[in-house]
């Protein structure tokens, strides 16, 4: 079976390398063909041609994350079970309109990159601001946690507010990761 989708022509390149080298580091870590078309930024991913449905499952939300810019280093963490990947559609929250769109995506990045920062600090996650989309690769119990304040900020919370909820769930993110 084919799986397929498009990514930004911006991110092609990030995906095929120089010289093609990130390409087969991919299909060597996830034992999959990858074809990618730098025409159309359309990825196919031949899921036949591998020994672990798992992992080339794993291999898609790899793919995906280095299309909303996530490095290709950044998105092979993707392929340990503990991670994960998260993407949110600003469009969802803010309507069609693009200025909206800007606005809201502006709150996300914060003042000089503190919102996403502190998310990132607070959290243990990954975070990518692409175009219209936030993406995140964590473990599950950040995840949790940033994709929470992460829709408080899209639903228009006060960036304090978040940040409160944060610094209340670290302790429990300690106590989950480590037991203590």
């Amino acid at each position: 079976m084919t799986y397929s989708f498009k990514i930004p022509l911006d991110r092609v390149g990030a995906i095929i390398g120089k010289n093609g080298e990130t390409l087969k580091l991919l299909q060597e870590r996830g034992k999959t063909e990858i074809e990618v078309d730098s025409e159309t930024g359309e990825i196919s991913l031949l899921d036949d041609s591998s020994p672990d449905p798992y992992l080339s499952f794993r291999m898609r939300d790899v793919l995906k994350a280095v299309g909303r810019g996530f490095s290709p280093g950044n998105a092979m963490k993707l392929l340990d079970d503990e991670m994960y990947y998260e993407e949110f559609d600003i469009r969802d929250y803010s309507g069609k309109s693009r200025k909206r769109v800007m606005q809201v995506r502006s709150r996300m990045i914060g003042s000089d990159g503190r919102t996403r920062r502190l998310i990132e600090e607070l959290t243990d996650c990954i975070i990518s601001i692409k175009g219209h989309t936030v993406a995140l690769i964590g473990d599950i119990e950040g995840i949790k946690v940033a994709s929470k304040a992460i829709i408080m900020i899209l639903n228009g919370s006060e960036h304090s507010s978040v940040y409160s909820y944060m610094e209340r769930k670290r302790k429990d993110l300690k106590v989950a990761r480590w037991g203590f």
